[in-house]
């Protein structure tokens, strides 16, 4: 049926003005930001970031809190149990809202029910690194000597993707690897720097300063192909575990029941300054590639991402704990 050319007129007058509307959003007080991984993690770096770009926004102290444990589960609690007012947002990623309804036989939070997707923010690069004490240059060198040593070498995770990324090298390199789990990804990075565990699957944010630092050699980037931001270091599907490859990613959330305004006022604020040329800089040099999205499309992609993990999982022959 037409539409009256009056309707059309008014409908084009009133978008300006919605659109604005959701632009000009802000808190009335500090933000909190949930972050599900300790200080000094991938996730901690990016979150500051945005911290720090929101704070010039708003106007208003944007704090960072580490909630740390279970997986990133504890942050997901407290972003499911906060007023959904806009003042409490959550860093997320594909642990607590992807992995962990496999990982974990029991979640005192549903991901996608207990959460107001606000925008996807990107994707981590990560990578399998060992530490200086073993005695390896390449992947190759590495699983050698783990299938000389059946249940010697060992590697540590201190978040789902480790989890899942290094019980999946062990399953397609056909090595005996021993799991040692880990509150977060600094405590873990140093027992791998120490030589307490033999390697670990980590984000670059995390373990850049140590690989330049030669306190750890990465053997192979995590995706099928290898990123940009770490173009000298092949991916495992590469360097000799065919068909190995799994992507980690980094979002915001908020609490459920966000009124859409409030959302659609958020993601229009974080897509502006996570969009800018200079914020992609920090990002990149952090070894960290940026991206955005609509609500929408976040909460699609949390759903499908849920089923992937599941597949994953269960690939690599992991049951919940």
């Amino acid at each position: 049926m037409p539409i009256p050319r009056r309707a059309l007129l008014a409908a084009a007058a009133a978008a300006p003005a919605i659109v604005h509307a959701q632009g000009e959003w802000k808190p009335s007080r500090p933000v909190t930001l949930l972050v599900p991984f300790g200080a000094g993690s991938g996730t901690d770096a990016i979150s500051r970031i945005l911290a720090n770009l929101l704070e010039g926004e708003w106007g208003q102290r944007v704090v960072v809190d580490n909630r740390a444990g279970a997986n990133g589960s504890i942050a997901a609690v407290a972003n499911a149990r906060a007023a959904p007012d806009g003042h409490t947002l959550m860093m997320t990623t594909n642990t607590p809202h992807a992995a962990n309804p496999t990982l974990m036989r029991h979640l005192d939070y549903d991901p996608i029910a207990d959460c107001t997707p606000i925008m996807r923010a990107g994707n981590y690069i990560f990578a399998f690194v060992i530490g200086e004490s073993v005695p390896a240059t390449d992947l190759a060198g590495f699983l050698t000597l783990a299938r000389a040593r059946p249940g010697q070498l060992s590697y540590a995770s201190g978040n789902g993707t480790g989890i899942m990324a290094g019980a999946t090298l062990a399953r397609l390199a056909g090595v005996d690897l021993l799991h040692v789990p880990y509150r977060s990804t600094p405590p873990a990075m140093t027992d791998v720097i120490g030589g307490r565990v033999s390697g670990m699957v980590v984000d670059l944010p995390a373990a850049g300063p140590h690989m330049r630092a030669g306190k750890l050699r990465a053997l192979g980037q995590t995706t099928r192909l290898r990123s940009r931001l770490l173009p000298e270091v092949p991916s495992l599907h590469e360097a000799g575990v065919p068909g190995f490859d799994i992507a980690s990613w980094a979002g915001v959330i908020a609490p459920p029941r966000l009124p859409p305004e409030i959302a659609a006022g958020l993601n229009a604020t974080i897509r502006r300054v996570w969009d800018r040329p200079d914020t992609a800089a920090r990002l990149a040099d952090l070894g960290f590639e940026p991206g955005s999205s609509t609500p929408q499309e976040f909460g699609s992609f949390i759903a499908r991402e849920i089923a992937t993990w599941r597949e994953l999982a269960r690939a690599a022959g992991i049951e919940p704990e």
